[in-house]
């Protein structure tokens, strides 16, 4: 199984794929605000969405596992 993880600490703004979609590298997954700033989070590599770990306002850690891939 394949992860996307928080690149840093910050509040969750925006989830913007669901179980079950699609997703390609490079896709913005997630967007986080950090500083004052909105950071896209992006899929480094392919797969369907297998589970969403994160919601809108919960804060991540620079590593947390914010969105599970199935191939």
């Amino acid at each position: 199984m394949k992860s996307i993880q928080a690149t840093m600490a910050g509040t969750v703004l925006q989830v913007m794929v669901s179980e079950g979609d699609r997703v390609e590298s490079g896709q913005d997954v997630v967007l986080l605000e950090s500083m004052k700033m909105e950071v896209p989070v992006q899929a480094e590599e392919g797969g369907t969405v297998s589970a969403v770990k994160v919601e809108v306002g919960s804060f991540v850690s620079d590593g947390d596992i914010l969105i599970e891939l199935d191939d």
